[in-house]
Formats: structure tokens, C-alpha cells, sequence
């Protein structure tokens, strides 16, 4: 399943969820007209309650990143390519001002690490 959680982690289950949802759409595992998984399908599997999921999928359609319509599949909006352009050219930007700074690729793994307090 491409929708996973941390259960260790301080970040809510939901903004998990939805996370997870940004991150396949940007790494291209969903596309737009895609559907989601169902929120019980997500919920059992999971192992946590509907409404978590159900909330979760509400934040990326306030976002725009999804449409929802009660009884149907909840698919990927066509505005996802958007998203997914946007930080596209946000790390373009990053390697650019990397490779002006005189990082080379290395470098900015470890920056991005610590910054996400992985390294």
C-alpha cells in the first residue's frame, strides 16, 4: 500500500495520511483521475479509525489535490500535475542555489537531512 504511517512519529495520523498521498502524487505513483484507495480499505489496513483517514483525504480536497464526492471514488484533481510541477521548480531552485553556493550533491543530502533532523 502506498499510504503509510509512523506510529512513533508527533505528526497526527491524518497529516500522515495525507502526506503520504503528496508524496506518491509527486513521486508519480498517483496521477490525475487516479483513485485513492477507499478510507475503510486505508483504515483496516492501517489498523486506525475511518474518520483519521476520512480527515486525511479532507486535507488534500481543501487542497485541491483531490476530489471527493460522497459514494464515489475519491480521485486525484487534475491540479495535481500543478502540485507536482510546483515543488518540481522549488528543488530545481534548490539544486541551482546548491551548485551557485558550491555544494555539490553530498552536501545538500546531508542539509536536507538535517533539516528533516535526520543526520
Amino acid at each position: 500500500m502506498l499510504i503509510t504511517i509512523d506510529e512513533t512519529s508527533n505528526i497526527p495520523l491524518a497529516d500522515q495520511i495525507a502526506a503520504a498521498v503528496r508524496g506518491a502524487v509527486i513521486r508519480g505513483d498517483f496521477g490525475p483521475g487516479d483513485r485513492l484507495p477507499p478510507a475503510r480499505e486505508v483504515a483496516t489496513a492501517l489498523g486506525v479509525n475511518l474518520h483519521t483517514v476520512l480527515r486525511g483525504y479532507q486535507q488534500l480536497r481543501e487542497e485541491g489535490l483531490v476530489d471527493m464526492r460522497r459514494g464515489r471514488a475519491t480521485t486525484i484533481a487534475s491540479s495535481a500535475d500543478a502540485a507536482s510541477l510546483a515543488i518540481t521548480e522549488h528543488i530545481r531552485s534548490l539544486v541551482d542555489l546548491a551548485r551557485r553556493s558550491g555544494l555539490d550533491e553530498h552536501d545538500l543530502h546531508t542539509a536536507i537531512s538535517r533539516a528533516f533532523g535526520t543526520a
